[in-house]
């Protein structure tokens, strides 16, 4: 199959990987002689979409940001296959010579069925087993041998350069047992934050950290399933200072180890739209014009709010185990921080939430929410939902 596919394109050899990929990703998605129903269905009981798939190799224009107005806004690619744990396509751009992921294009299937001009023939040559293979065997041993006596010989070569420490620990003011604090700057651990001189402010934050959860529901303590390997979770320590650079605030985030979970077990889908900068301009040039008011407002522990459809399980936070608790898990009821749907589900809970208040989803710009009020339908009010980190 991939060999097919690769004869069809005129990609080079290089590509082989992403042909396996997609072929990987087509034959989980239709029947086999052995079972009726899909490697798909069986696996995660859904019935697989087919509508979205494309053909291998063929062209396809895709969108991009311009840097003047005259220059075309798009650019004809190859589509290469499709991102495991996000929506999209792979394209490949020629003249940039990079693989990027793009959500939508225009694909030319047609013309790459009925053109031939830039498909080319692979031919496979069979490797021959050399009959005579002793005498290469005798003469790489020779050589072995004789490196290895000429080692045993060789005096060992030692490196003269004087080691010193870089400048940047110039400014190490305290140590406190094996853990090395630096002044103005945030601990890495729990180890550290319980060990700097700012420790009763640090605890104070994880205490206020651990009253969202419970206030949130996050999570329930449970045994620990047979067969189940929670992911870990750990404290981010922040700084946060006015424009003077004065501390203000001191904060700390129970963030889970996302990086250890498995897809198709533990998170599925993990896209969500993202406000784009035209979009806030817009709104902004809407309002200045008319001279509307424009509200700002922000969500404390935004990610908490998101309910999970997978059962998620993550050990206790460091600091806040407790002696009767100590061979429990955390199985979480909501996203925390760090969980690879986290992201997505925010989002869809958003998007419930504001629509119970009449607001209407813009469908080129998914991040962006209207609501008409007054007799002529007079546009007076919009709201639009951005992250501060996606800016």
């Amino acid at each position: 199959m991939v060999r097919s596919m690769m004869s069809h394109s005129d990609l080079l050899i290089s590509f082989w990987g992403h042909a396996l990929e997609t072929a990987a990703f087509t034959l989980n998605r239709v029947p086999s002689k052995s079972f009726q129903k899909t490697p798909h269905k069986m696996w995660t009981g859904k019935h697989p979409s087919m509508s979205f798939m494309k053909i291998w190799g063929c062209k396809a224009y895709v969108k991009h940001q311009m840097s003047t107005k005259l220059e075309p806004k798009s650019h004809k690619c190859t589509f290469v296959g499709y991102p495991k744990v996000t929506k999209g396509y792979y394209f490949y751009n020629h003249k940039e010579n990079k693989v990027f992921v793009a959500r939508t294009g225009v694909f030319l299937e047609r013309d790459f069925l009925s053109s031939k001009d830039d498909r080319r023939n692979i031919e496979l040559e069979e490797v021959q087993q050399q009959q005579d293979t002793e005498p290469e065997v005798e003469r790489f041993s020779q050589t072995v041998e004789e490196n290895s006596t000429d080692l045993e010989t060789r005096p060992l070569r030692r490196s003269t350069r004087e080691c010193h420490e870089p400048e940047r620990y110039g400014f190490l003011v305290t140590t406190h047992g094996d853990v090395i604090l630096v002044d103005h700057d945030e601990p890495k651990t729990y180890q550290e934050a319980v060990s700097s001189p700012d420790s009763e402010k640090w605890l104070e934050a994880m205490r206020s950290e651990m009253d969202s959860m419970s206030d949130n529901q996050v999570w329930t303590l449970v045994e620990p399933p047979e067969g189940i390997k929670p992911i870990g979770c750990k404290w981010v320590f922040k700084k946060k200072t006015d424009m003077d650079g004065n501390v203000q605030t001191y904060k700390g985030r129970l963030v889970a180890k996302g990086y250890r979970q498995i897809h198709g077990i533990d998170y599925d889908e993990t896209f969500s739209p993202v406000a784009m900068f035209k979009s806030i301009r817009i709104l902004l040039a809407i309002a200045a014009f008319h001279d509307y008011e424009i509200w700002q407002m922000d969500v404390k522990t935004a990610f908490l709010n998101g309910k999970l459809e997978e059962d998620v399980y993550m050990t206790q936070p460091e600091g806040f185990v407790t002696p009767e608790n100590a061979g429990k898990v955390c199985k979480l009821q909501r996203s925390i921080y760090g969980l690879k749907q986290a992201s997505r589900s925010w989002n869809l809970r958003f998007n419930d939430a504001i629509k119970e208040f009449g607001f209407i989803r813009n469908e080129d710009e998914p991040c962006v929410y209207k609501k008409f009020s007054g007799s002529i339908e007079r546009f007076r009010r919009s709201s639009i939902y951005f992250r501060s980190e996606d800016l």
